[in-house]
């Protein structure tokens, strides 16, 4: 599980920073009222907000960062102890609690509290990611100069700063002086695996201990994704993961949970959207939903709905790529968008069974004709029933274009590989994110 590799030093961290708090807390009490913890539970509650917080401003995800950037750091942590600050003070007015009744709330205990905890934080930090950097897995690559023009070319299409190091390039000519190094990982291209030649120094590298692995499988631990040109056979073989012929406990929780969370969260937006329906009619005398046929499970076409986000003539020359700067997009359908508020329709398809909450979004058969064409293994994404949301969807932006729809490809290859009830939680934290803080686009 990669991405539960690569989210360790945030949970370390994570707790690190409770630990923090607590020994605050502890010393606080003792030099104030002479206790041990006496507000345990509001202690409790205050340690979830900054947490909470913390994950939402984005100051546990710098640890991934390559490079870490001081002033952006002390600025998320200062950010996060001073809205925990403002929200536990908020939430003790709203509720009437008075600060005689539990001290923890007076300005005198909760600001050197949430001061000394920020200081912690950015010394925990700044410690994980200097020691990340040292255990950094050291890759290597054996692949022909196109290939290596391939690999250089997915490391720099990795979003912003969370790329991972890129692997040292070699020909077979450095293969021999690799083998001989303590520590290194190896990633074999397809077109060297071929190659008889190298395979006595092959397993001659096997012998010294050294790992090899394929270029699909470094991209899938380090860069979190599969691009499809390197997808190796060991990955072709994928037809147990076909949601339709999994069997067994996991599934049946997906299921029970796309049922429970999609009903639940239709009854909660029903007094939203009716405002908003009434704002998209009234904005050009439009129609609300706008319908579209979508290709499901194992290629079977379904009709989703969508609140309009576009003009009445958005399509009158047939369906194509929304770019970035769409003039086509109303301004409240702008909003929609940023706010994922244009999908919750779909939550009926999820009840009925044609969607989960979770999976590789679908596509129009339209644009996927061409795209199959063009694109090597498109149609493995059909595997697993599309979702409201999905990993794709959590680490990148909307694709507009024949490359984006490659590099969503290979974030729903990763999914379809690595598909489980953590990595589905945690996709769905991280859309909870981006709805609250209105990225999406």
């Amino acid at each position: 599980m990669s991405w539960l590799r690569h989210r360790q030093p945030l949970l370390l961290s994570a707790l690190l920073d409770g630990l923090a708090m607590l020994l605050i807390a502890f010393l606080l009490d003792g030099m104030r009222y002479g206790t041990v913890l006496s507000q345990p539970v509001t202690l409790i509650g205050v340690l979830f907000c900054y947490w909470g917080l913390g994950w939402l401003f984005g100051s546990y995800s710098m640890l991934r960062w390559p490079r870490l950037r001081w002033p952006l750091l002390i600025g998320r942590v200062s950010l996060t102890a001073v809205a925990t600050l403002t929200l536990v003070l908020l939430i003790g007015w709203v509720w009437h609690i008075s600060p005689l009744d539990l001290p923890l709330l007076q300005r005198g205990s909760l600001g050197p509290l949430l001061l000394g905890t920020g200081l912690a934080s950015v010394v925990i930090r700044a410690w994980l990611h200097h020691l990340g950097r040292q255990q950094l897995p050291q890759w290597s690559a054996l692949a022909s100069p196109a290939e290596q023009q391939e690999l250089v070319r997915e490391w720099r299409r990795q979003r912003g700063s969370h790329n991972r190091p890129q692997p040292e390039l070699i020909d077979p000519q450095s293969l021999a002086p690799t083998i001989r190094e303590q520590g290194r990982l190896l990633a074999i291209s397809p077109e060297m695996e071929q190659r008889t030649d190298l395979q006595p120094l092959l397993e001659k590298a096997l012998g010294q201990g050294m790992r090899l692995s394929s270029l699909a499988q470094l991209a899938e631990e380090e860069l979190q994704r599969i691009p499809p040109q390197w997808l190796d056979k060991s990955l072709l073989h994928l037809g147990h993961r076909a949601d339709g012929r999994q069997r067994g406990l996991s599934r049946q929780l997906k299921r029970f949970a796309d049922l429970l969370l999609s009903s639940l969260l239709l009854l909660l937006a029903l007094p939203l959207l009716l405002p908003v329906a009434l704002a998209i009619y009234l904005q050009d005398r439009g129609p609300v939903f706008y319908s579209q046929i979508r290709t499901g499970l194992f290629g079977e076409p379904f009709q989703i709905h969508k609140l309009r986000s576009m003009s009445q003539q958005a399509e009158t020359d047939g369906p194509r790529w929304s770019p970035v700067a769409d003039n086509r997009i109303t301004p409240l359908g702008n909003w929609l968008r940023r706010s994922r508020l244009d999908e919750l329709p779909q939550l009926l398809n999820v009840i009925r069974g044609e969607m989960s909450l979770i999976g590789p979004r679908p596509e129009r058969p339209e644009l996927e004709e061409a795209l199959e064409e063009q694109i090597p293994h498109y149609r493995l994404r059909h595997l697993v029933r599309p979702g409201l949301s999905g990993w794709a969807q959590v680490n990148m932006s909307y694709a507009s274009s024949l490359d984006d729809a490659e590099l969503k490809l290979s974030y729903d290859l990763y999914y379809l590989r690595n598909a489980s009830l953590w990595l589905d939680l945690l996709i769905m934290a991280k859309t909870i994110k981006t709805v609250l803080k209105g990225a999406g686009r």
